[in-house]
């Protein structure tokens, strides 16, 4: 059995895009496929304020910024905390008792300031006005 040209062209027109996506589906991406390398907000990194038990990051879309609290060192369960306000609005605050990180949270601040908090364990930072 044979395929003519024009028949095999149609066939690859489909199959290699679809291959390709399937490739960047299973394929670990640049970071080796870490957790860490996947991040559970959408938008960029931008900010990532160091404290003595974790760090506080956060990222920005257009209209959204979103923050995460990260512990130090991953353990047992403890008191954690993630906190944004867009200037002009209330603060949403999630709060619990987590292993590893507390988030994502996301407001939307489209041309404002957002203030923004995190702590592991009864140690933490709160910014200032940022992102402005």
């Amino acid at each position: 059995m044979t395929m003519d040209t024009g028949t095999s062209r149609a066939l690859a027109r489909v199959l290699v895009p679809l291959l390709a996506a399937l490739a960047l589906l299973l394929l670990p991406g640049p970071g080796g496929g870490t957790a860490d390398a996947a991040s559970v907000c959408h938008g960029r990194p931008t900010r990532t304020i160091a404290f003595a038990t974790g760090e506080l990051r956060l990222y920005r879309s257009r209209q959204y910024v979103c923050a995460v609290t990260v512990a130090k060192r991953p353990g047992p369960r403890r008191q954690m905390a993630v906190s944004l306000q867009p200037r002009g609005g209330r603060a949403v605050v999630r709060s619990g008792r987590f292993d590893r990180q507390t988030g994502p949270l996301t407001v939307h601040a489209l041309n404002r300031c957002v203030r923004a908090g995190g702590s592991v364990a009864g140690r933490g930072t709160v910014t200032g006005w940022i992102l402005c």
